[in-house]
């Protein structure tokens, strides 16, 4: 099996959405979709891109939750109907153990996405905005020897 998880930028365009989704899609070419398994806390913008492009490619899909009232207090309704088609079909769904979503909530999935995968997709443009944003888990990432593949396509852009 090759393991691939994500980090990104929650808050990208409609536009790059669709540039990050062709981009993931031509770097999951090069693995047999037998053998390809995402890794993906499902949260909106490059998460949830990179998790439907592992589905389409015919891979399976994994989901590390950060909390139990994640869904309740952080997927917004606009996001609502993906996160839970994309939940769905995962094959497997772990709960972190914190009841309340937050920073070390997420800093500890962060943690188990990079420590369960072979190689980590970060849709990242470079800058980081805040703490356990993407820049600090491929910094993490890179720490731990995990390689990671930057996306960040031409004319991608942020709200």
């Amino acid at each position: 099996m090759v393991r691939i998880g994500v980090t990104g930028h929650m808050n990208i365009t409609e536009a790059t959405a669709t540039l990050v989704y062709d981009a993931v899609r031509t770097l999951l070419e090069q693995h047999d979709p037998a053998t390809l398994v995402g890794v993906s806390c499902i949260a909106r913008g490059a998460d949830s891109v990179f998790t439907q492009a592992v589905l389409d490619a015919g891979g399976q899909l994994e989901v590390v939750m950060p909390s139990r009232d994640y869904r309740q207090r952080k997927v917004k309704p606009d996001h609502a109907q993906l996160f839970d088609a994309l939940v769905e079909r995962a094959t497997m769904v772990r709960v972190m153990n914190f009841d309340d979503a937050g920073r070390e909530a997420y800093e500890a999935a962060n943690e188990v996405v990079v420590g369960s995968v072979d190689c980590l997709v970060a849709v990242w443009d470079g800058e980081d905005r805040q703490k356990a944003g993407t820049g600090t888990v491929v910094e993490l990432a890179r720490e731990r020897g995990v390689p990671v593949e930057v996306v960040w396509p031409q004319g991608a852009t942020r709200d």
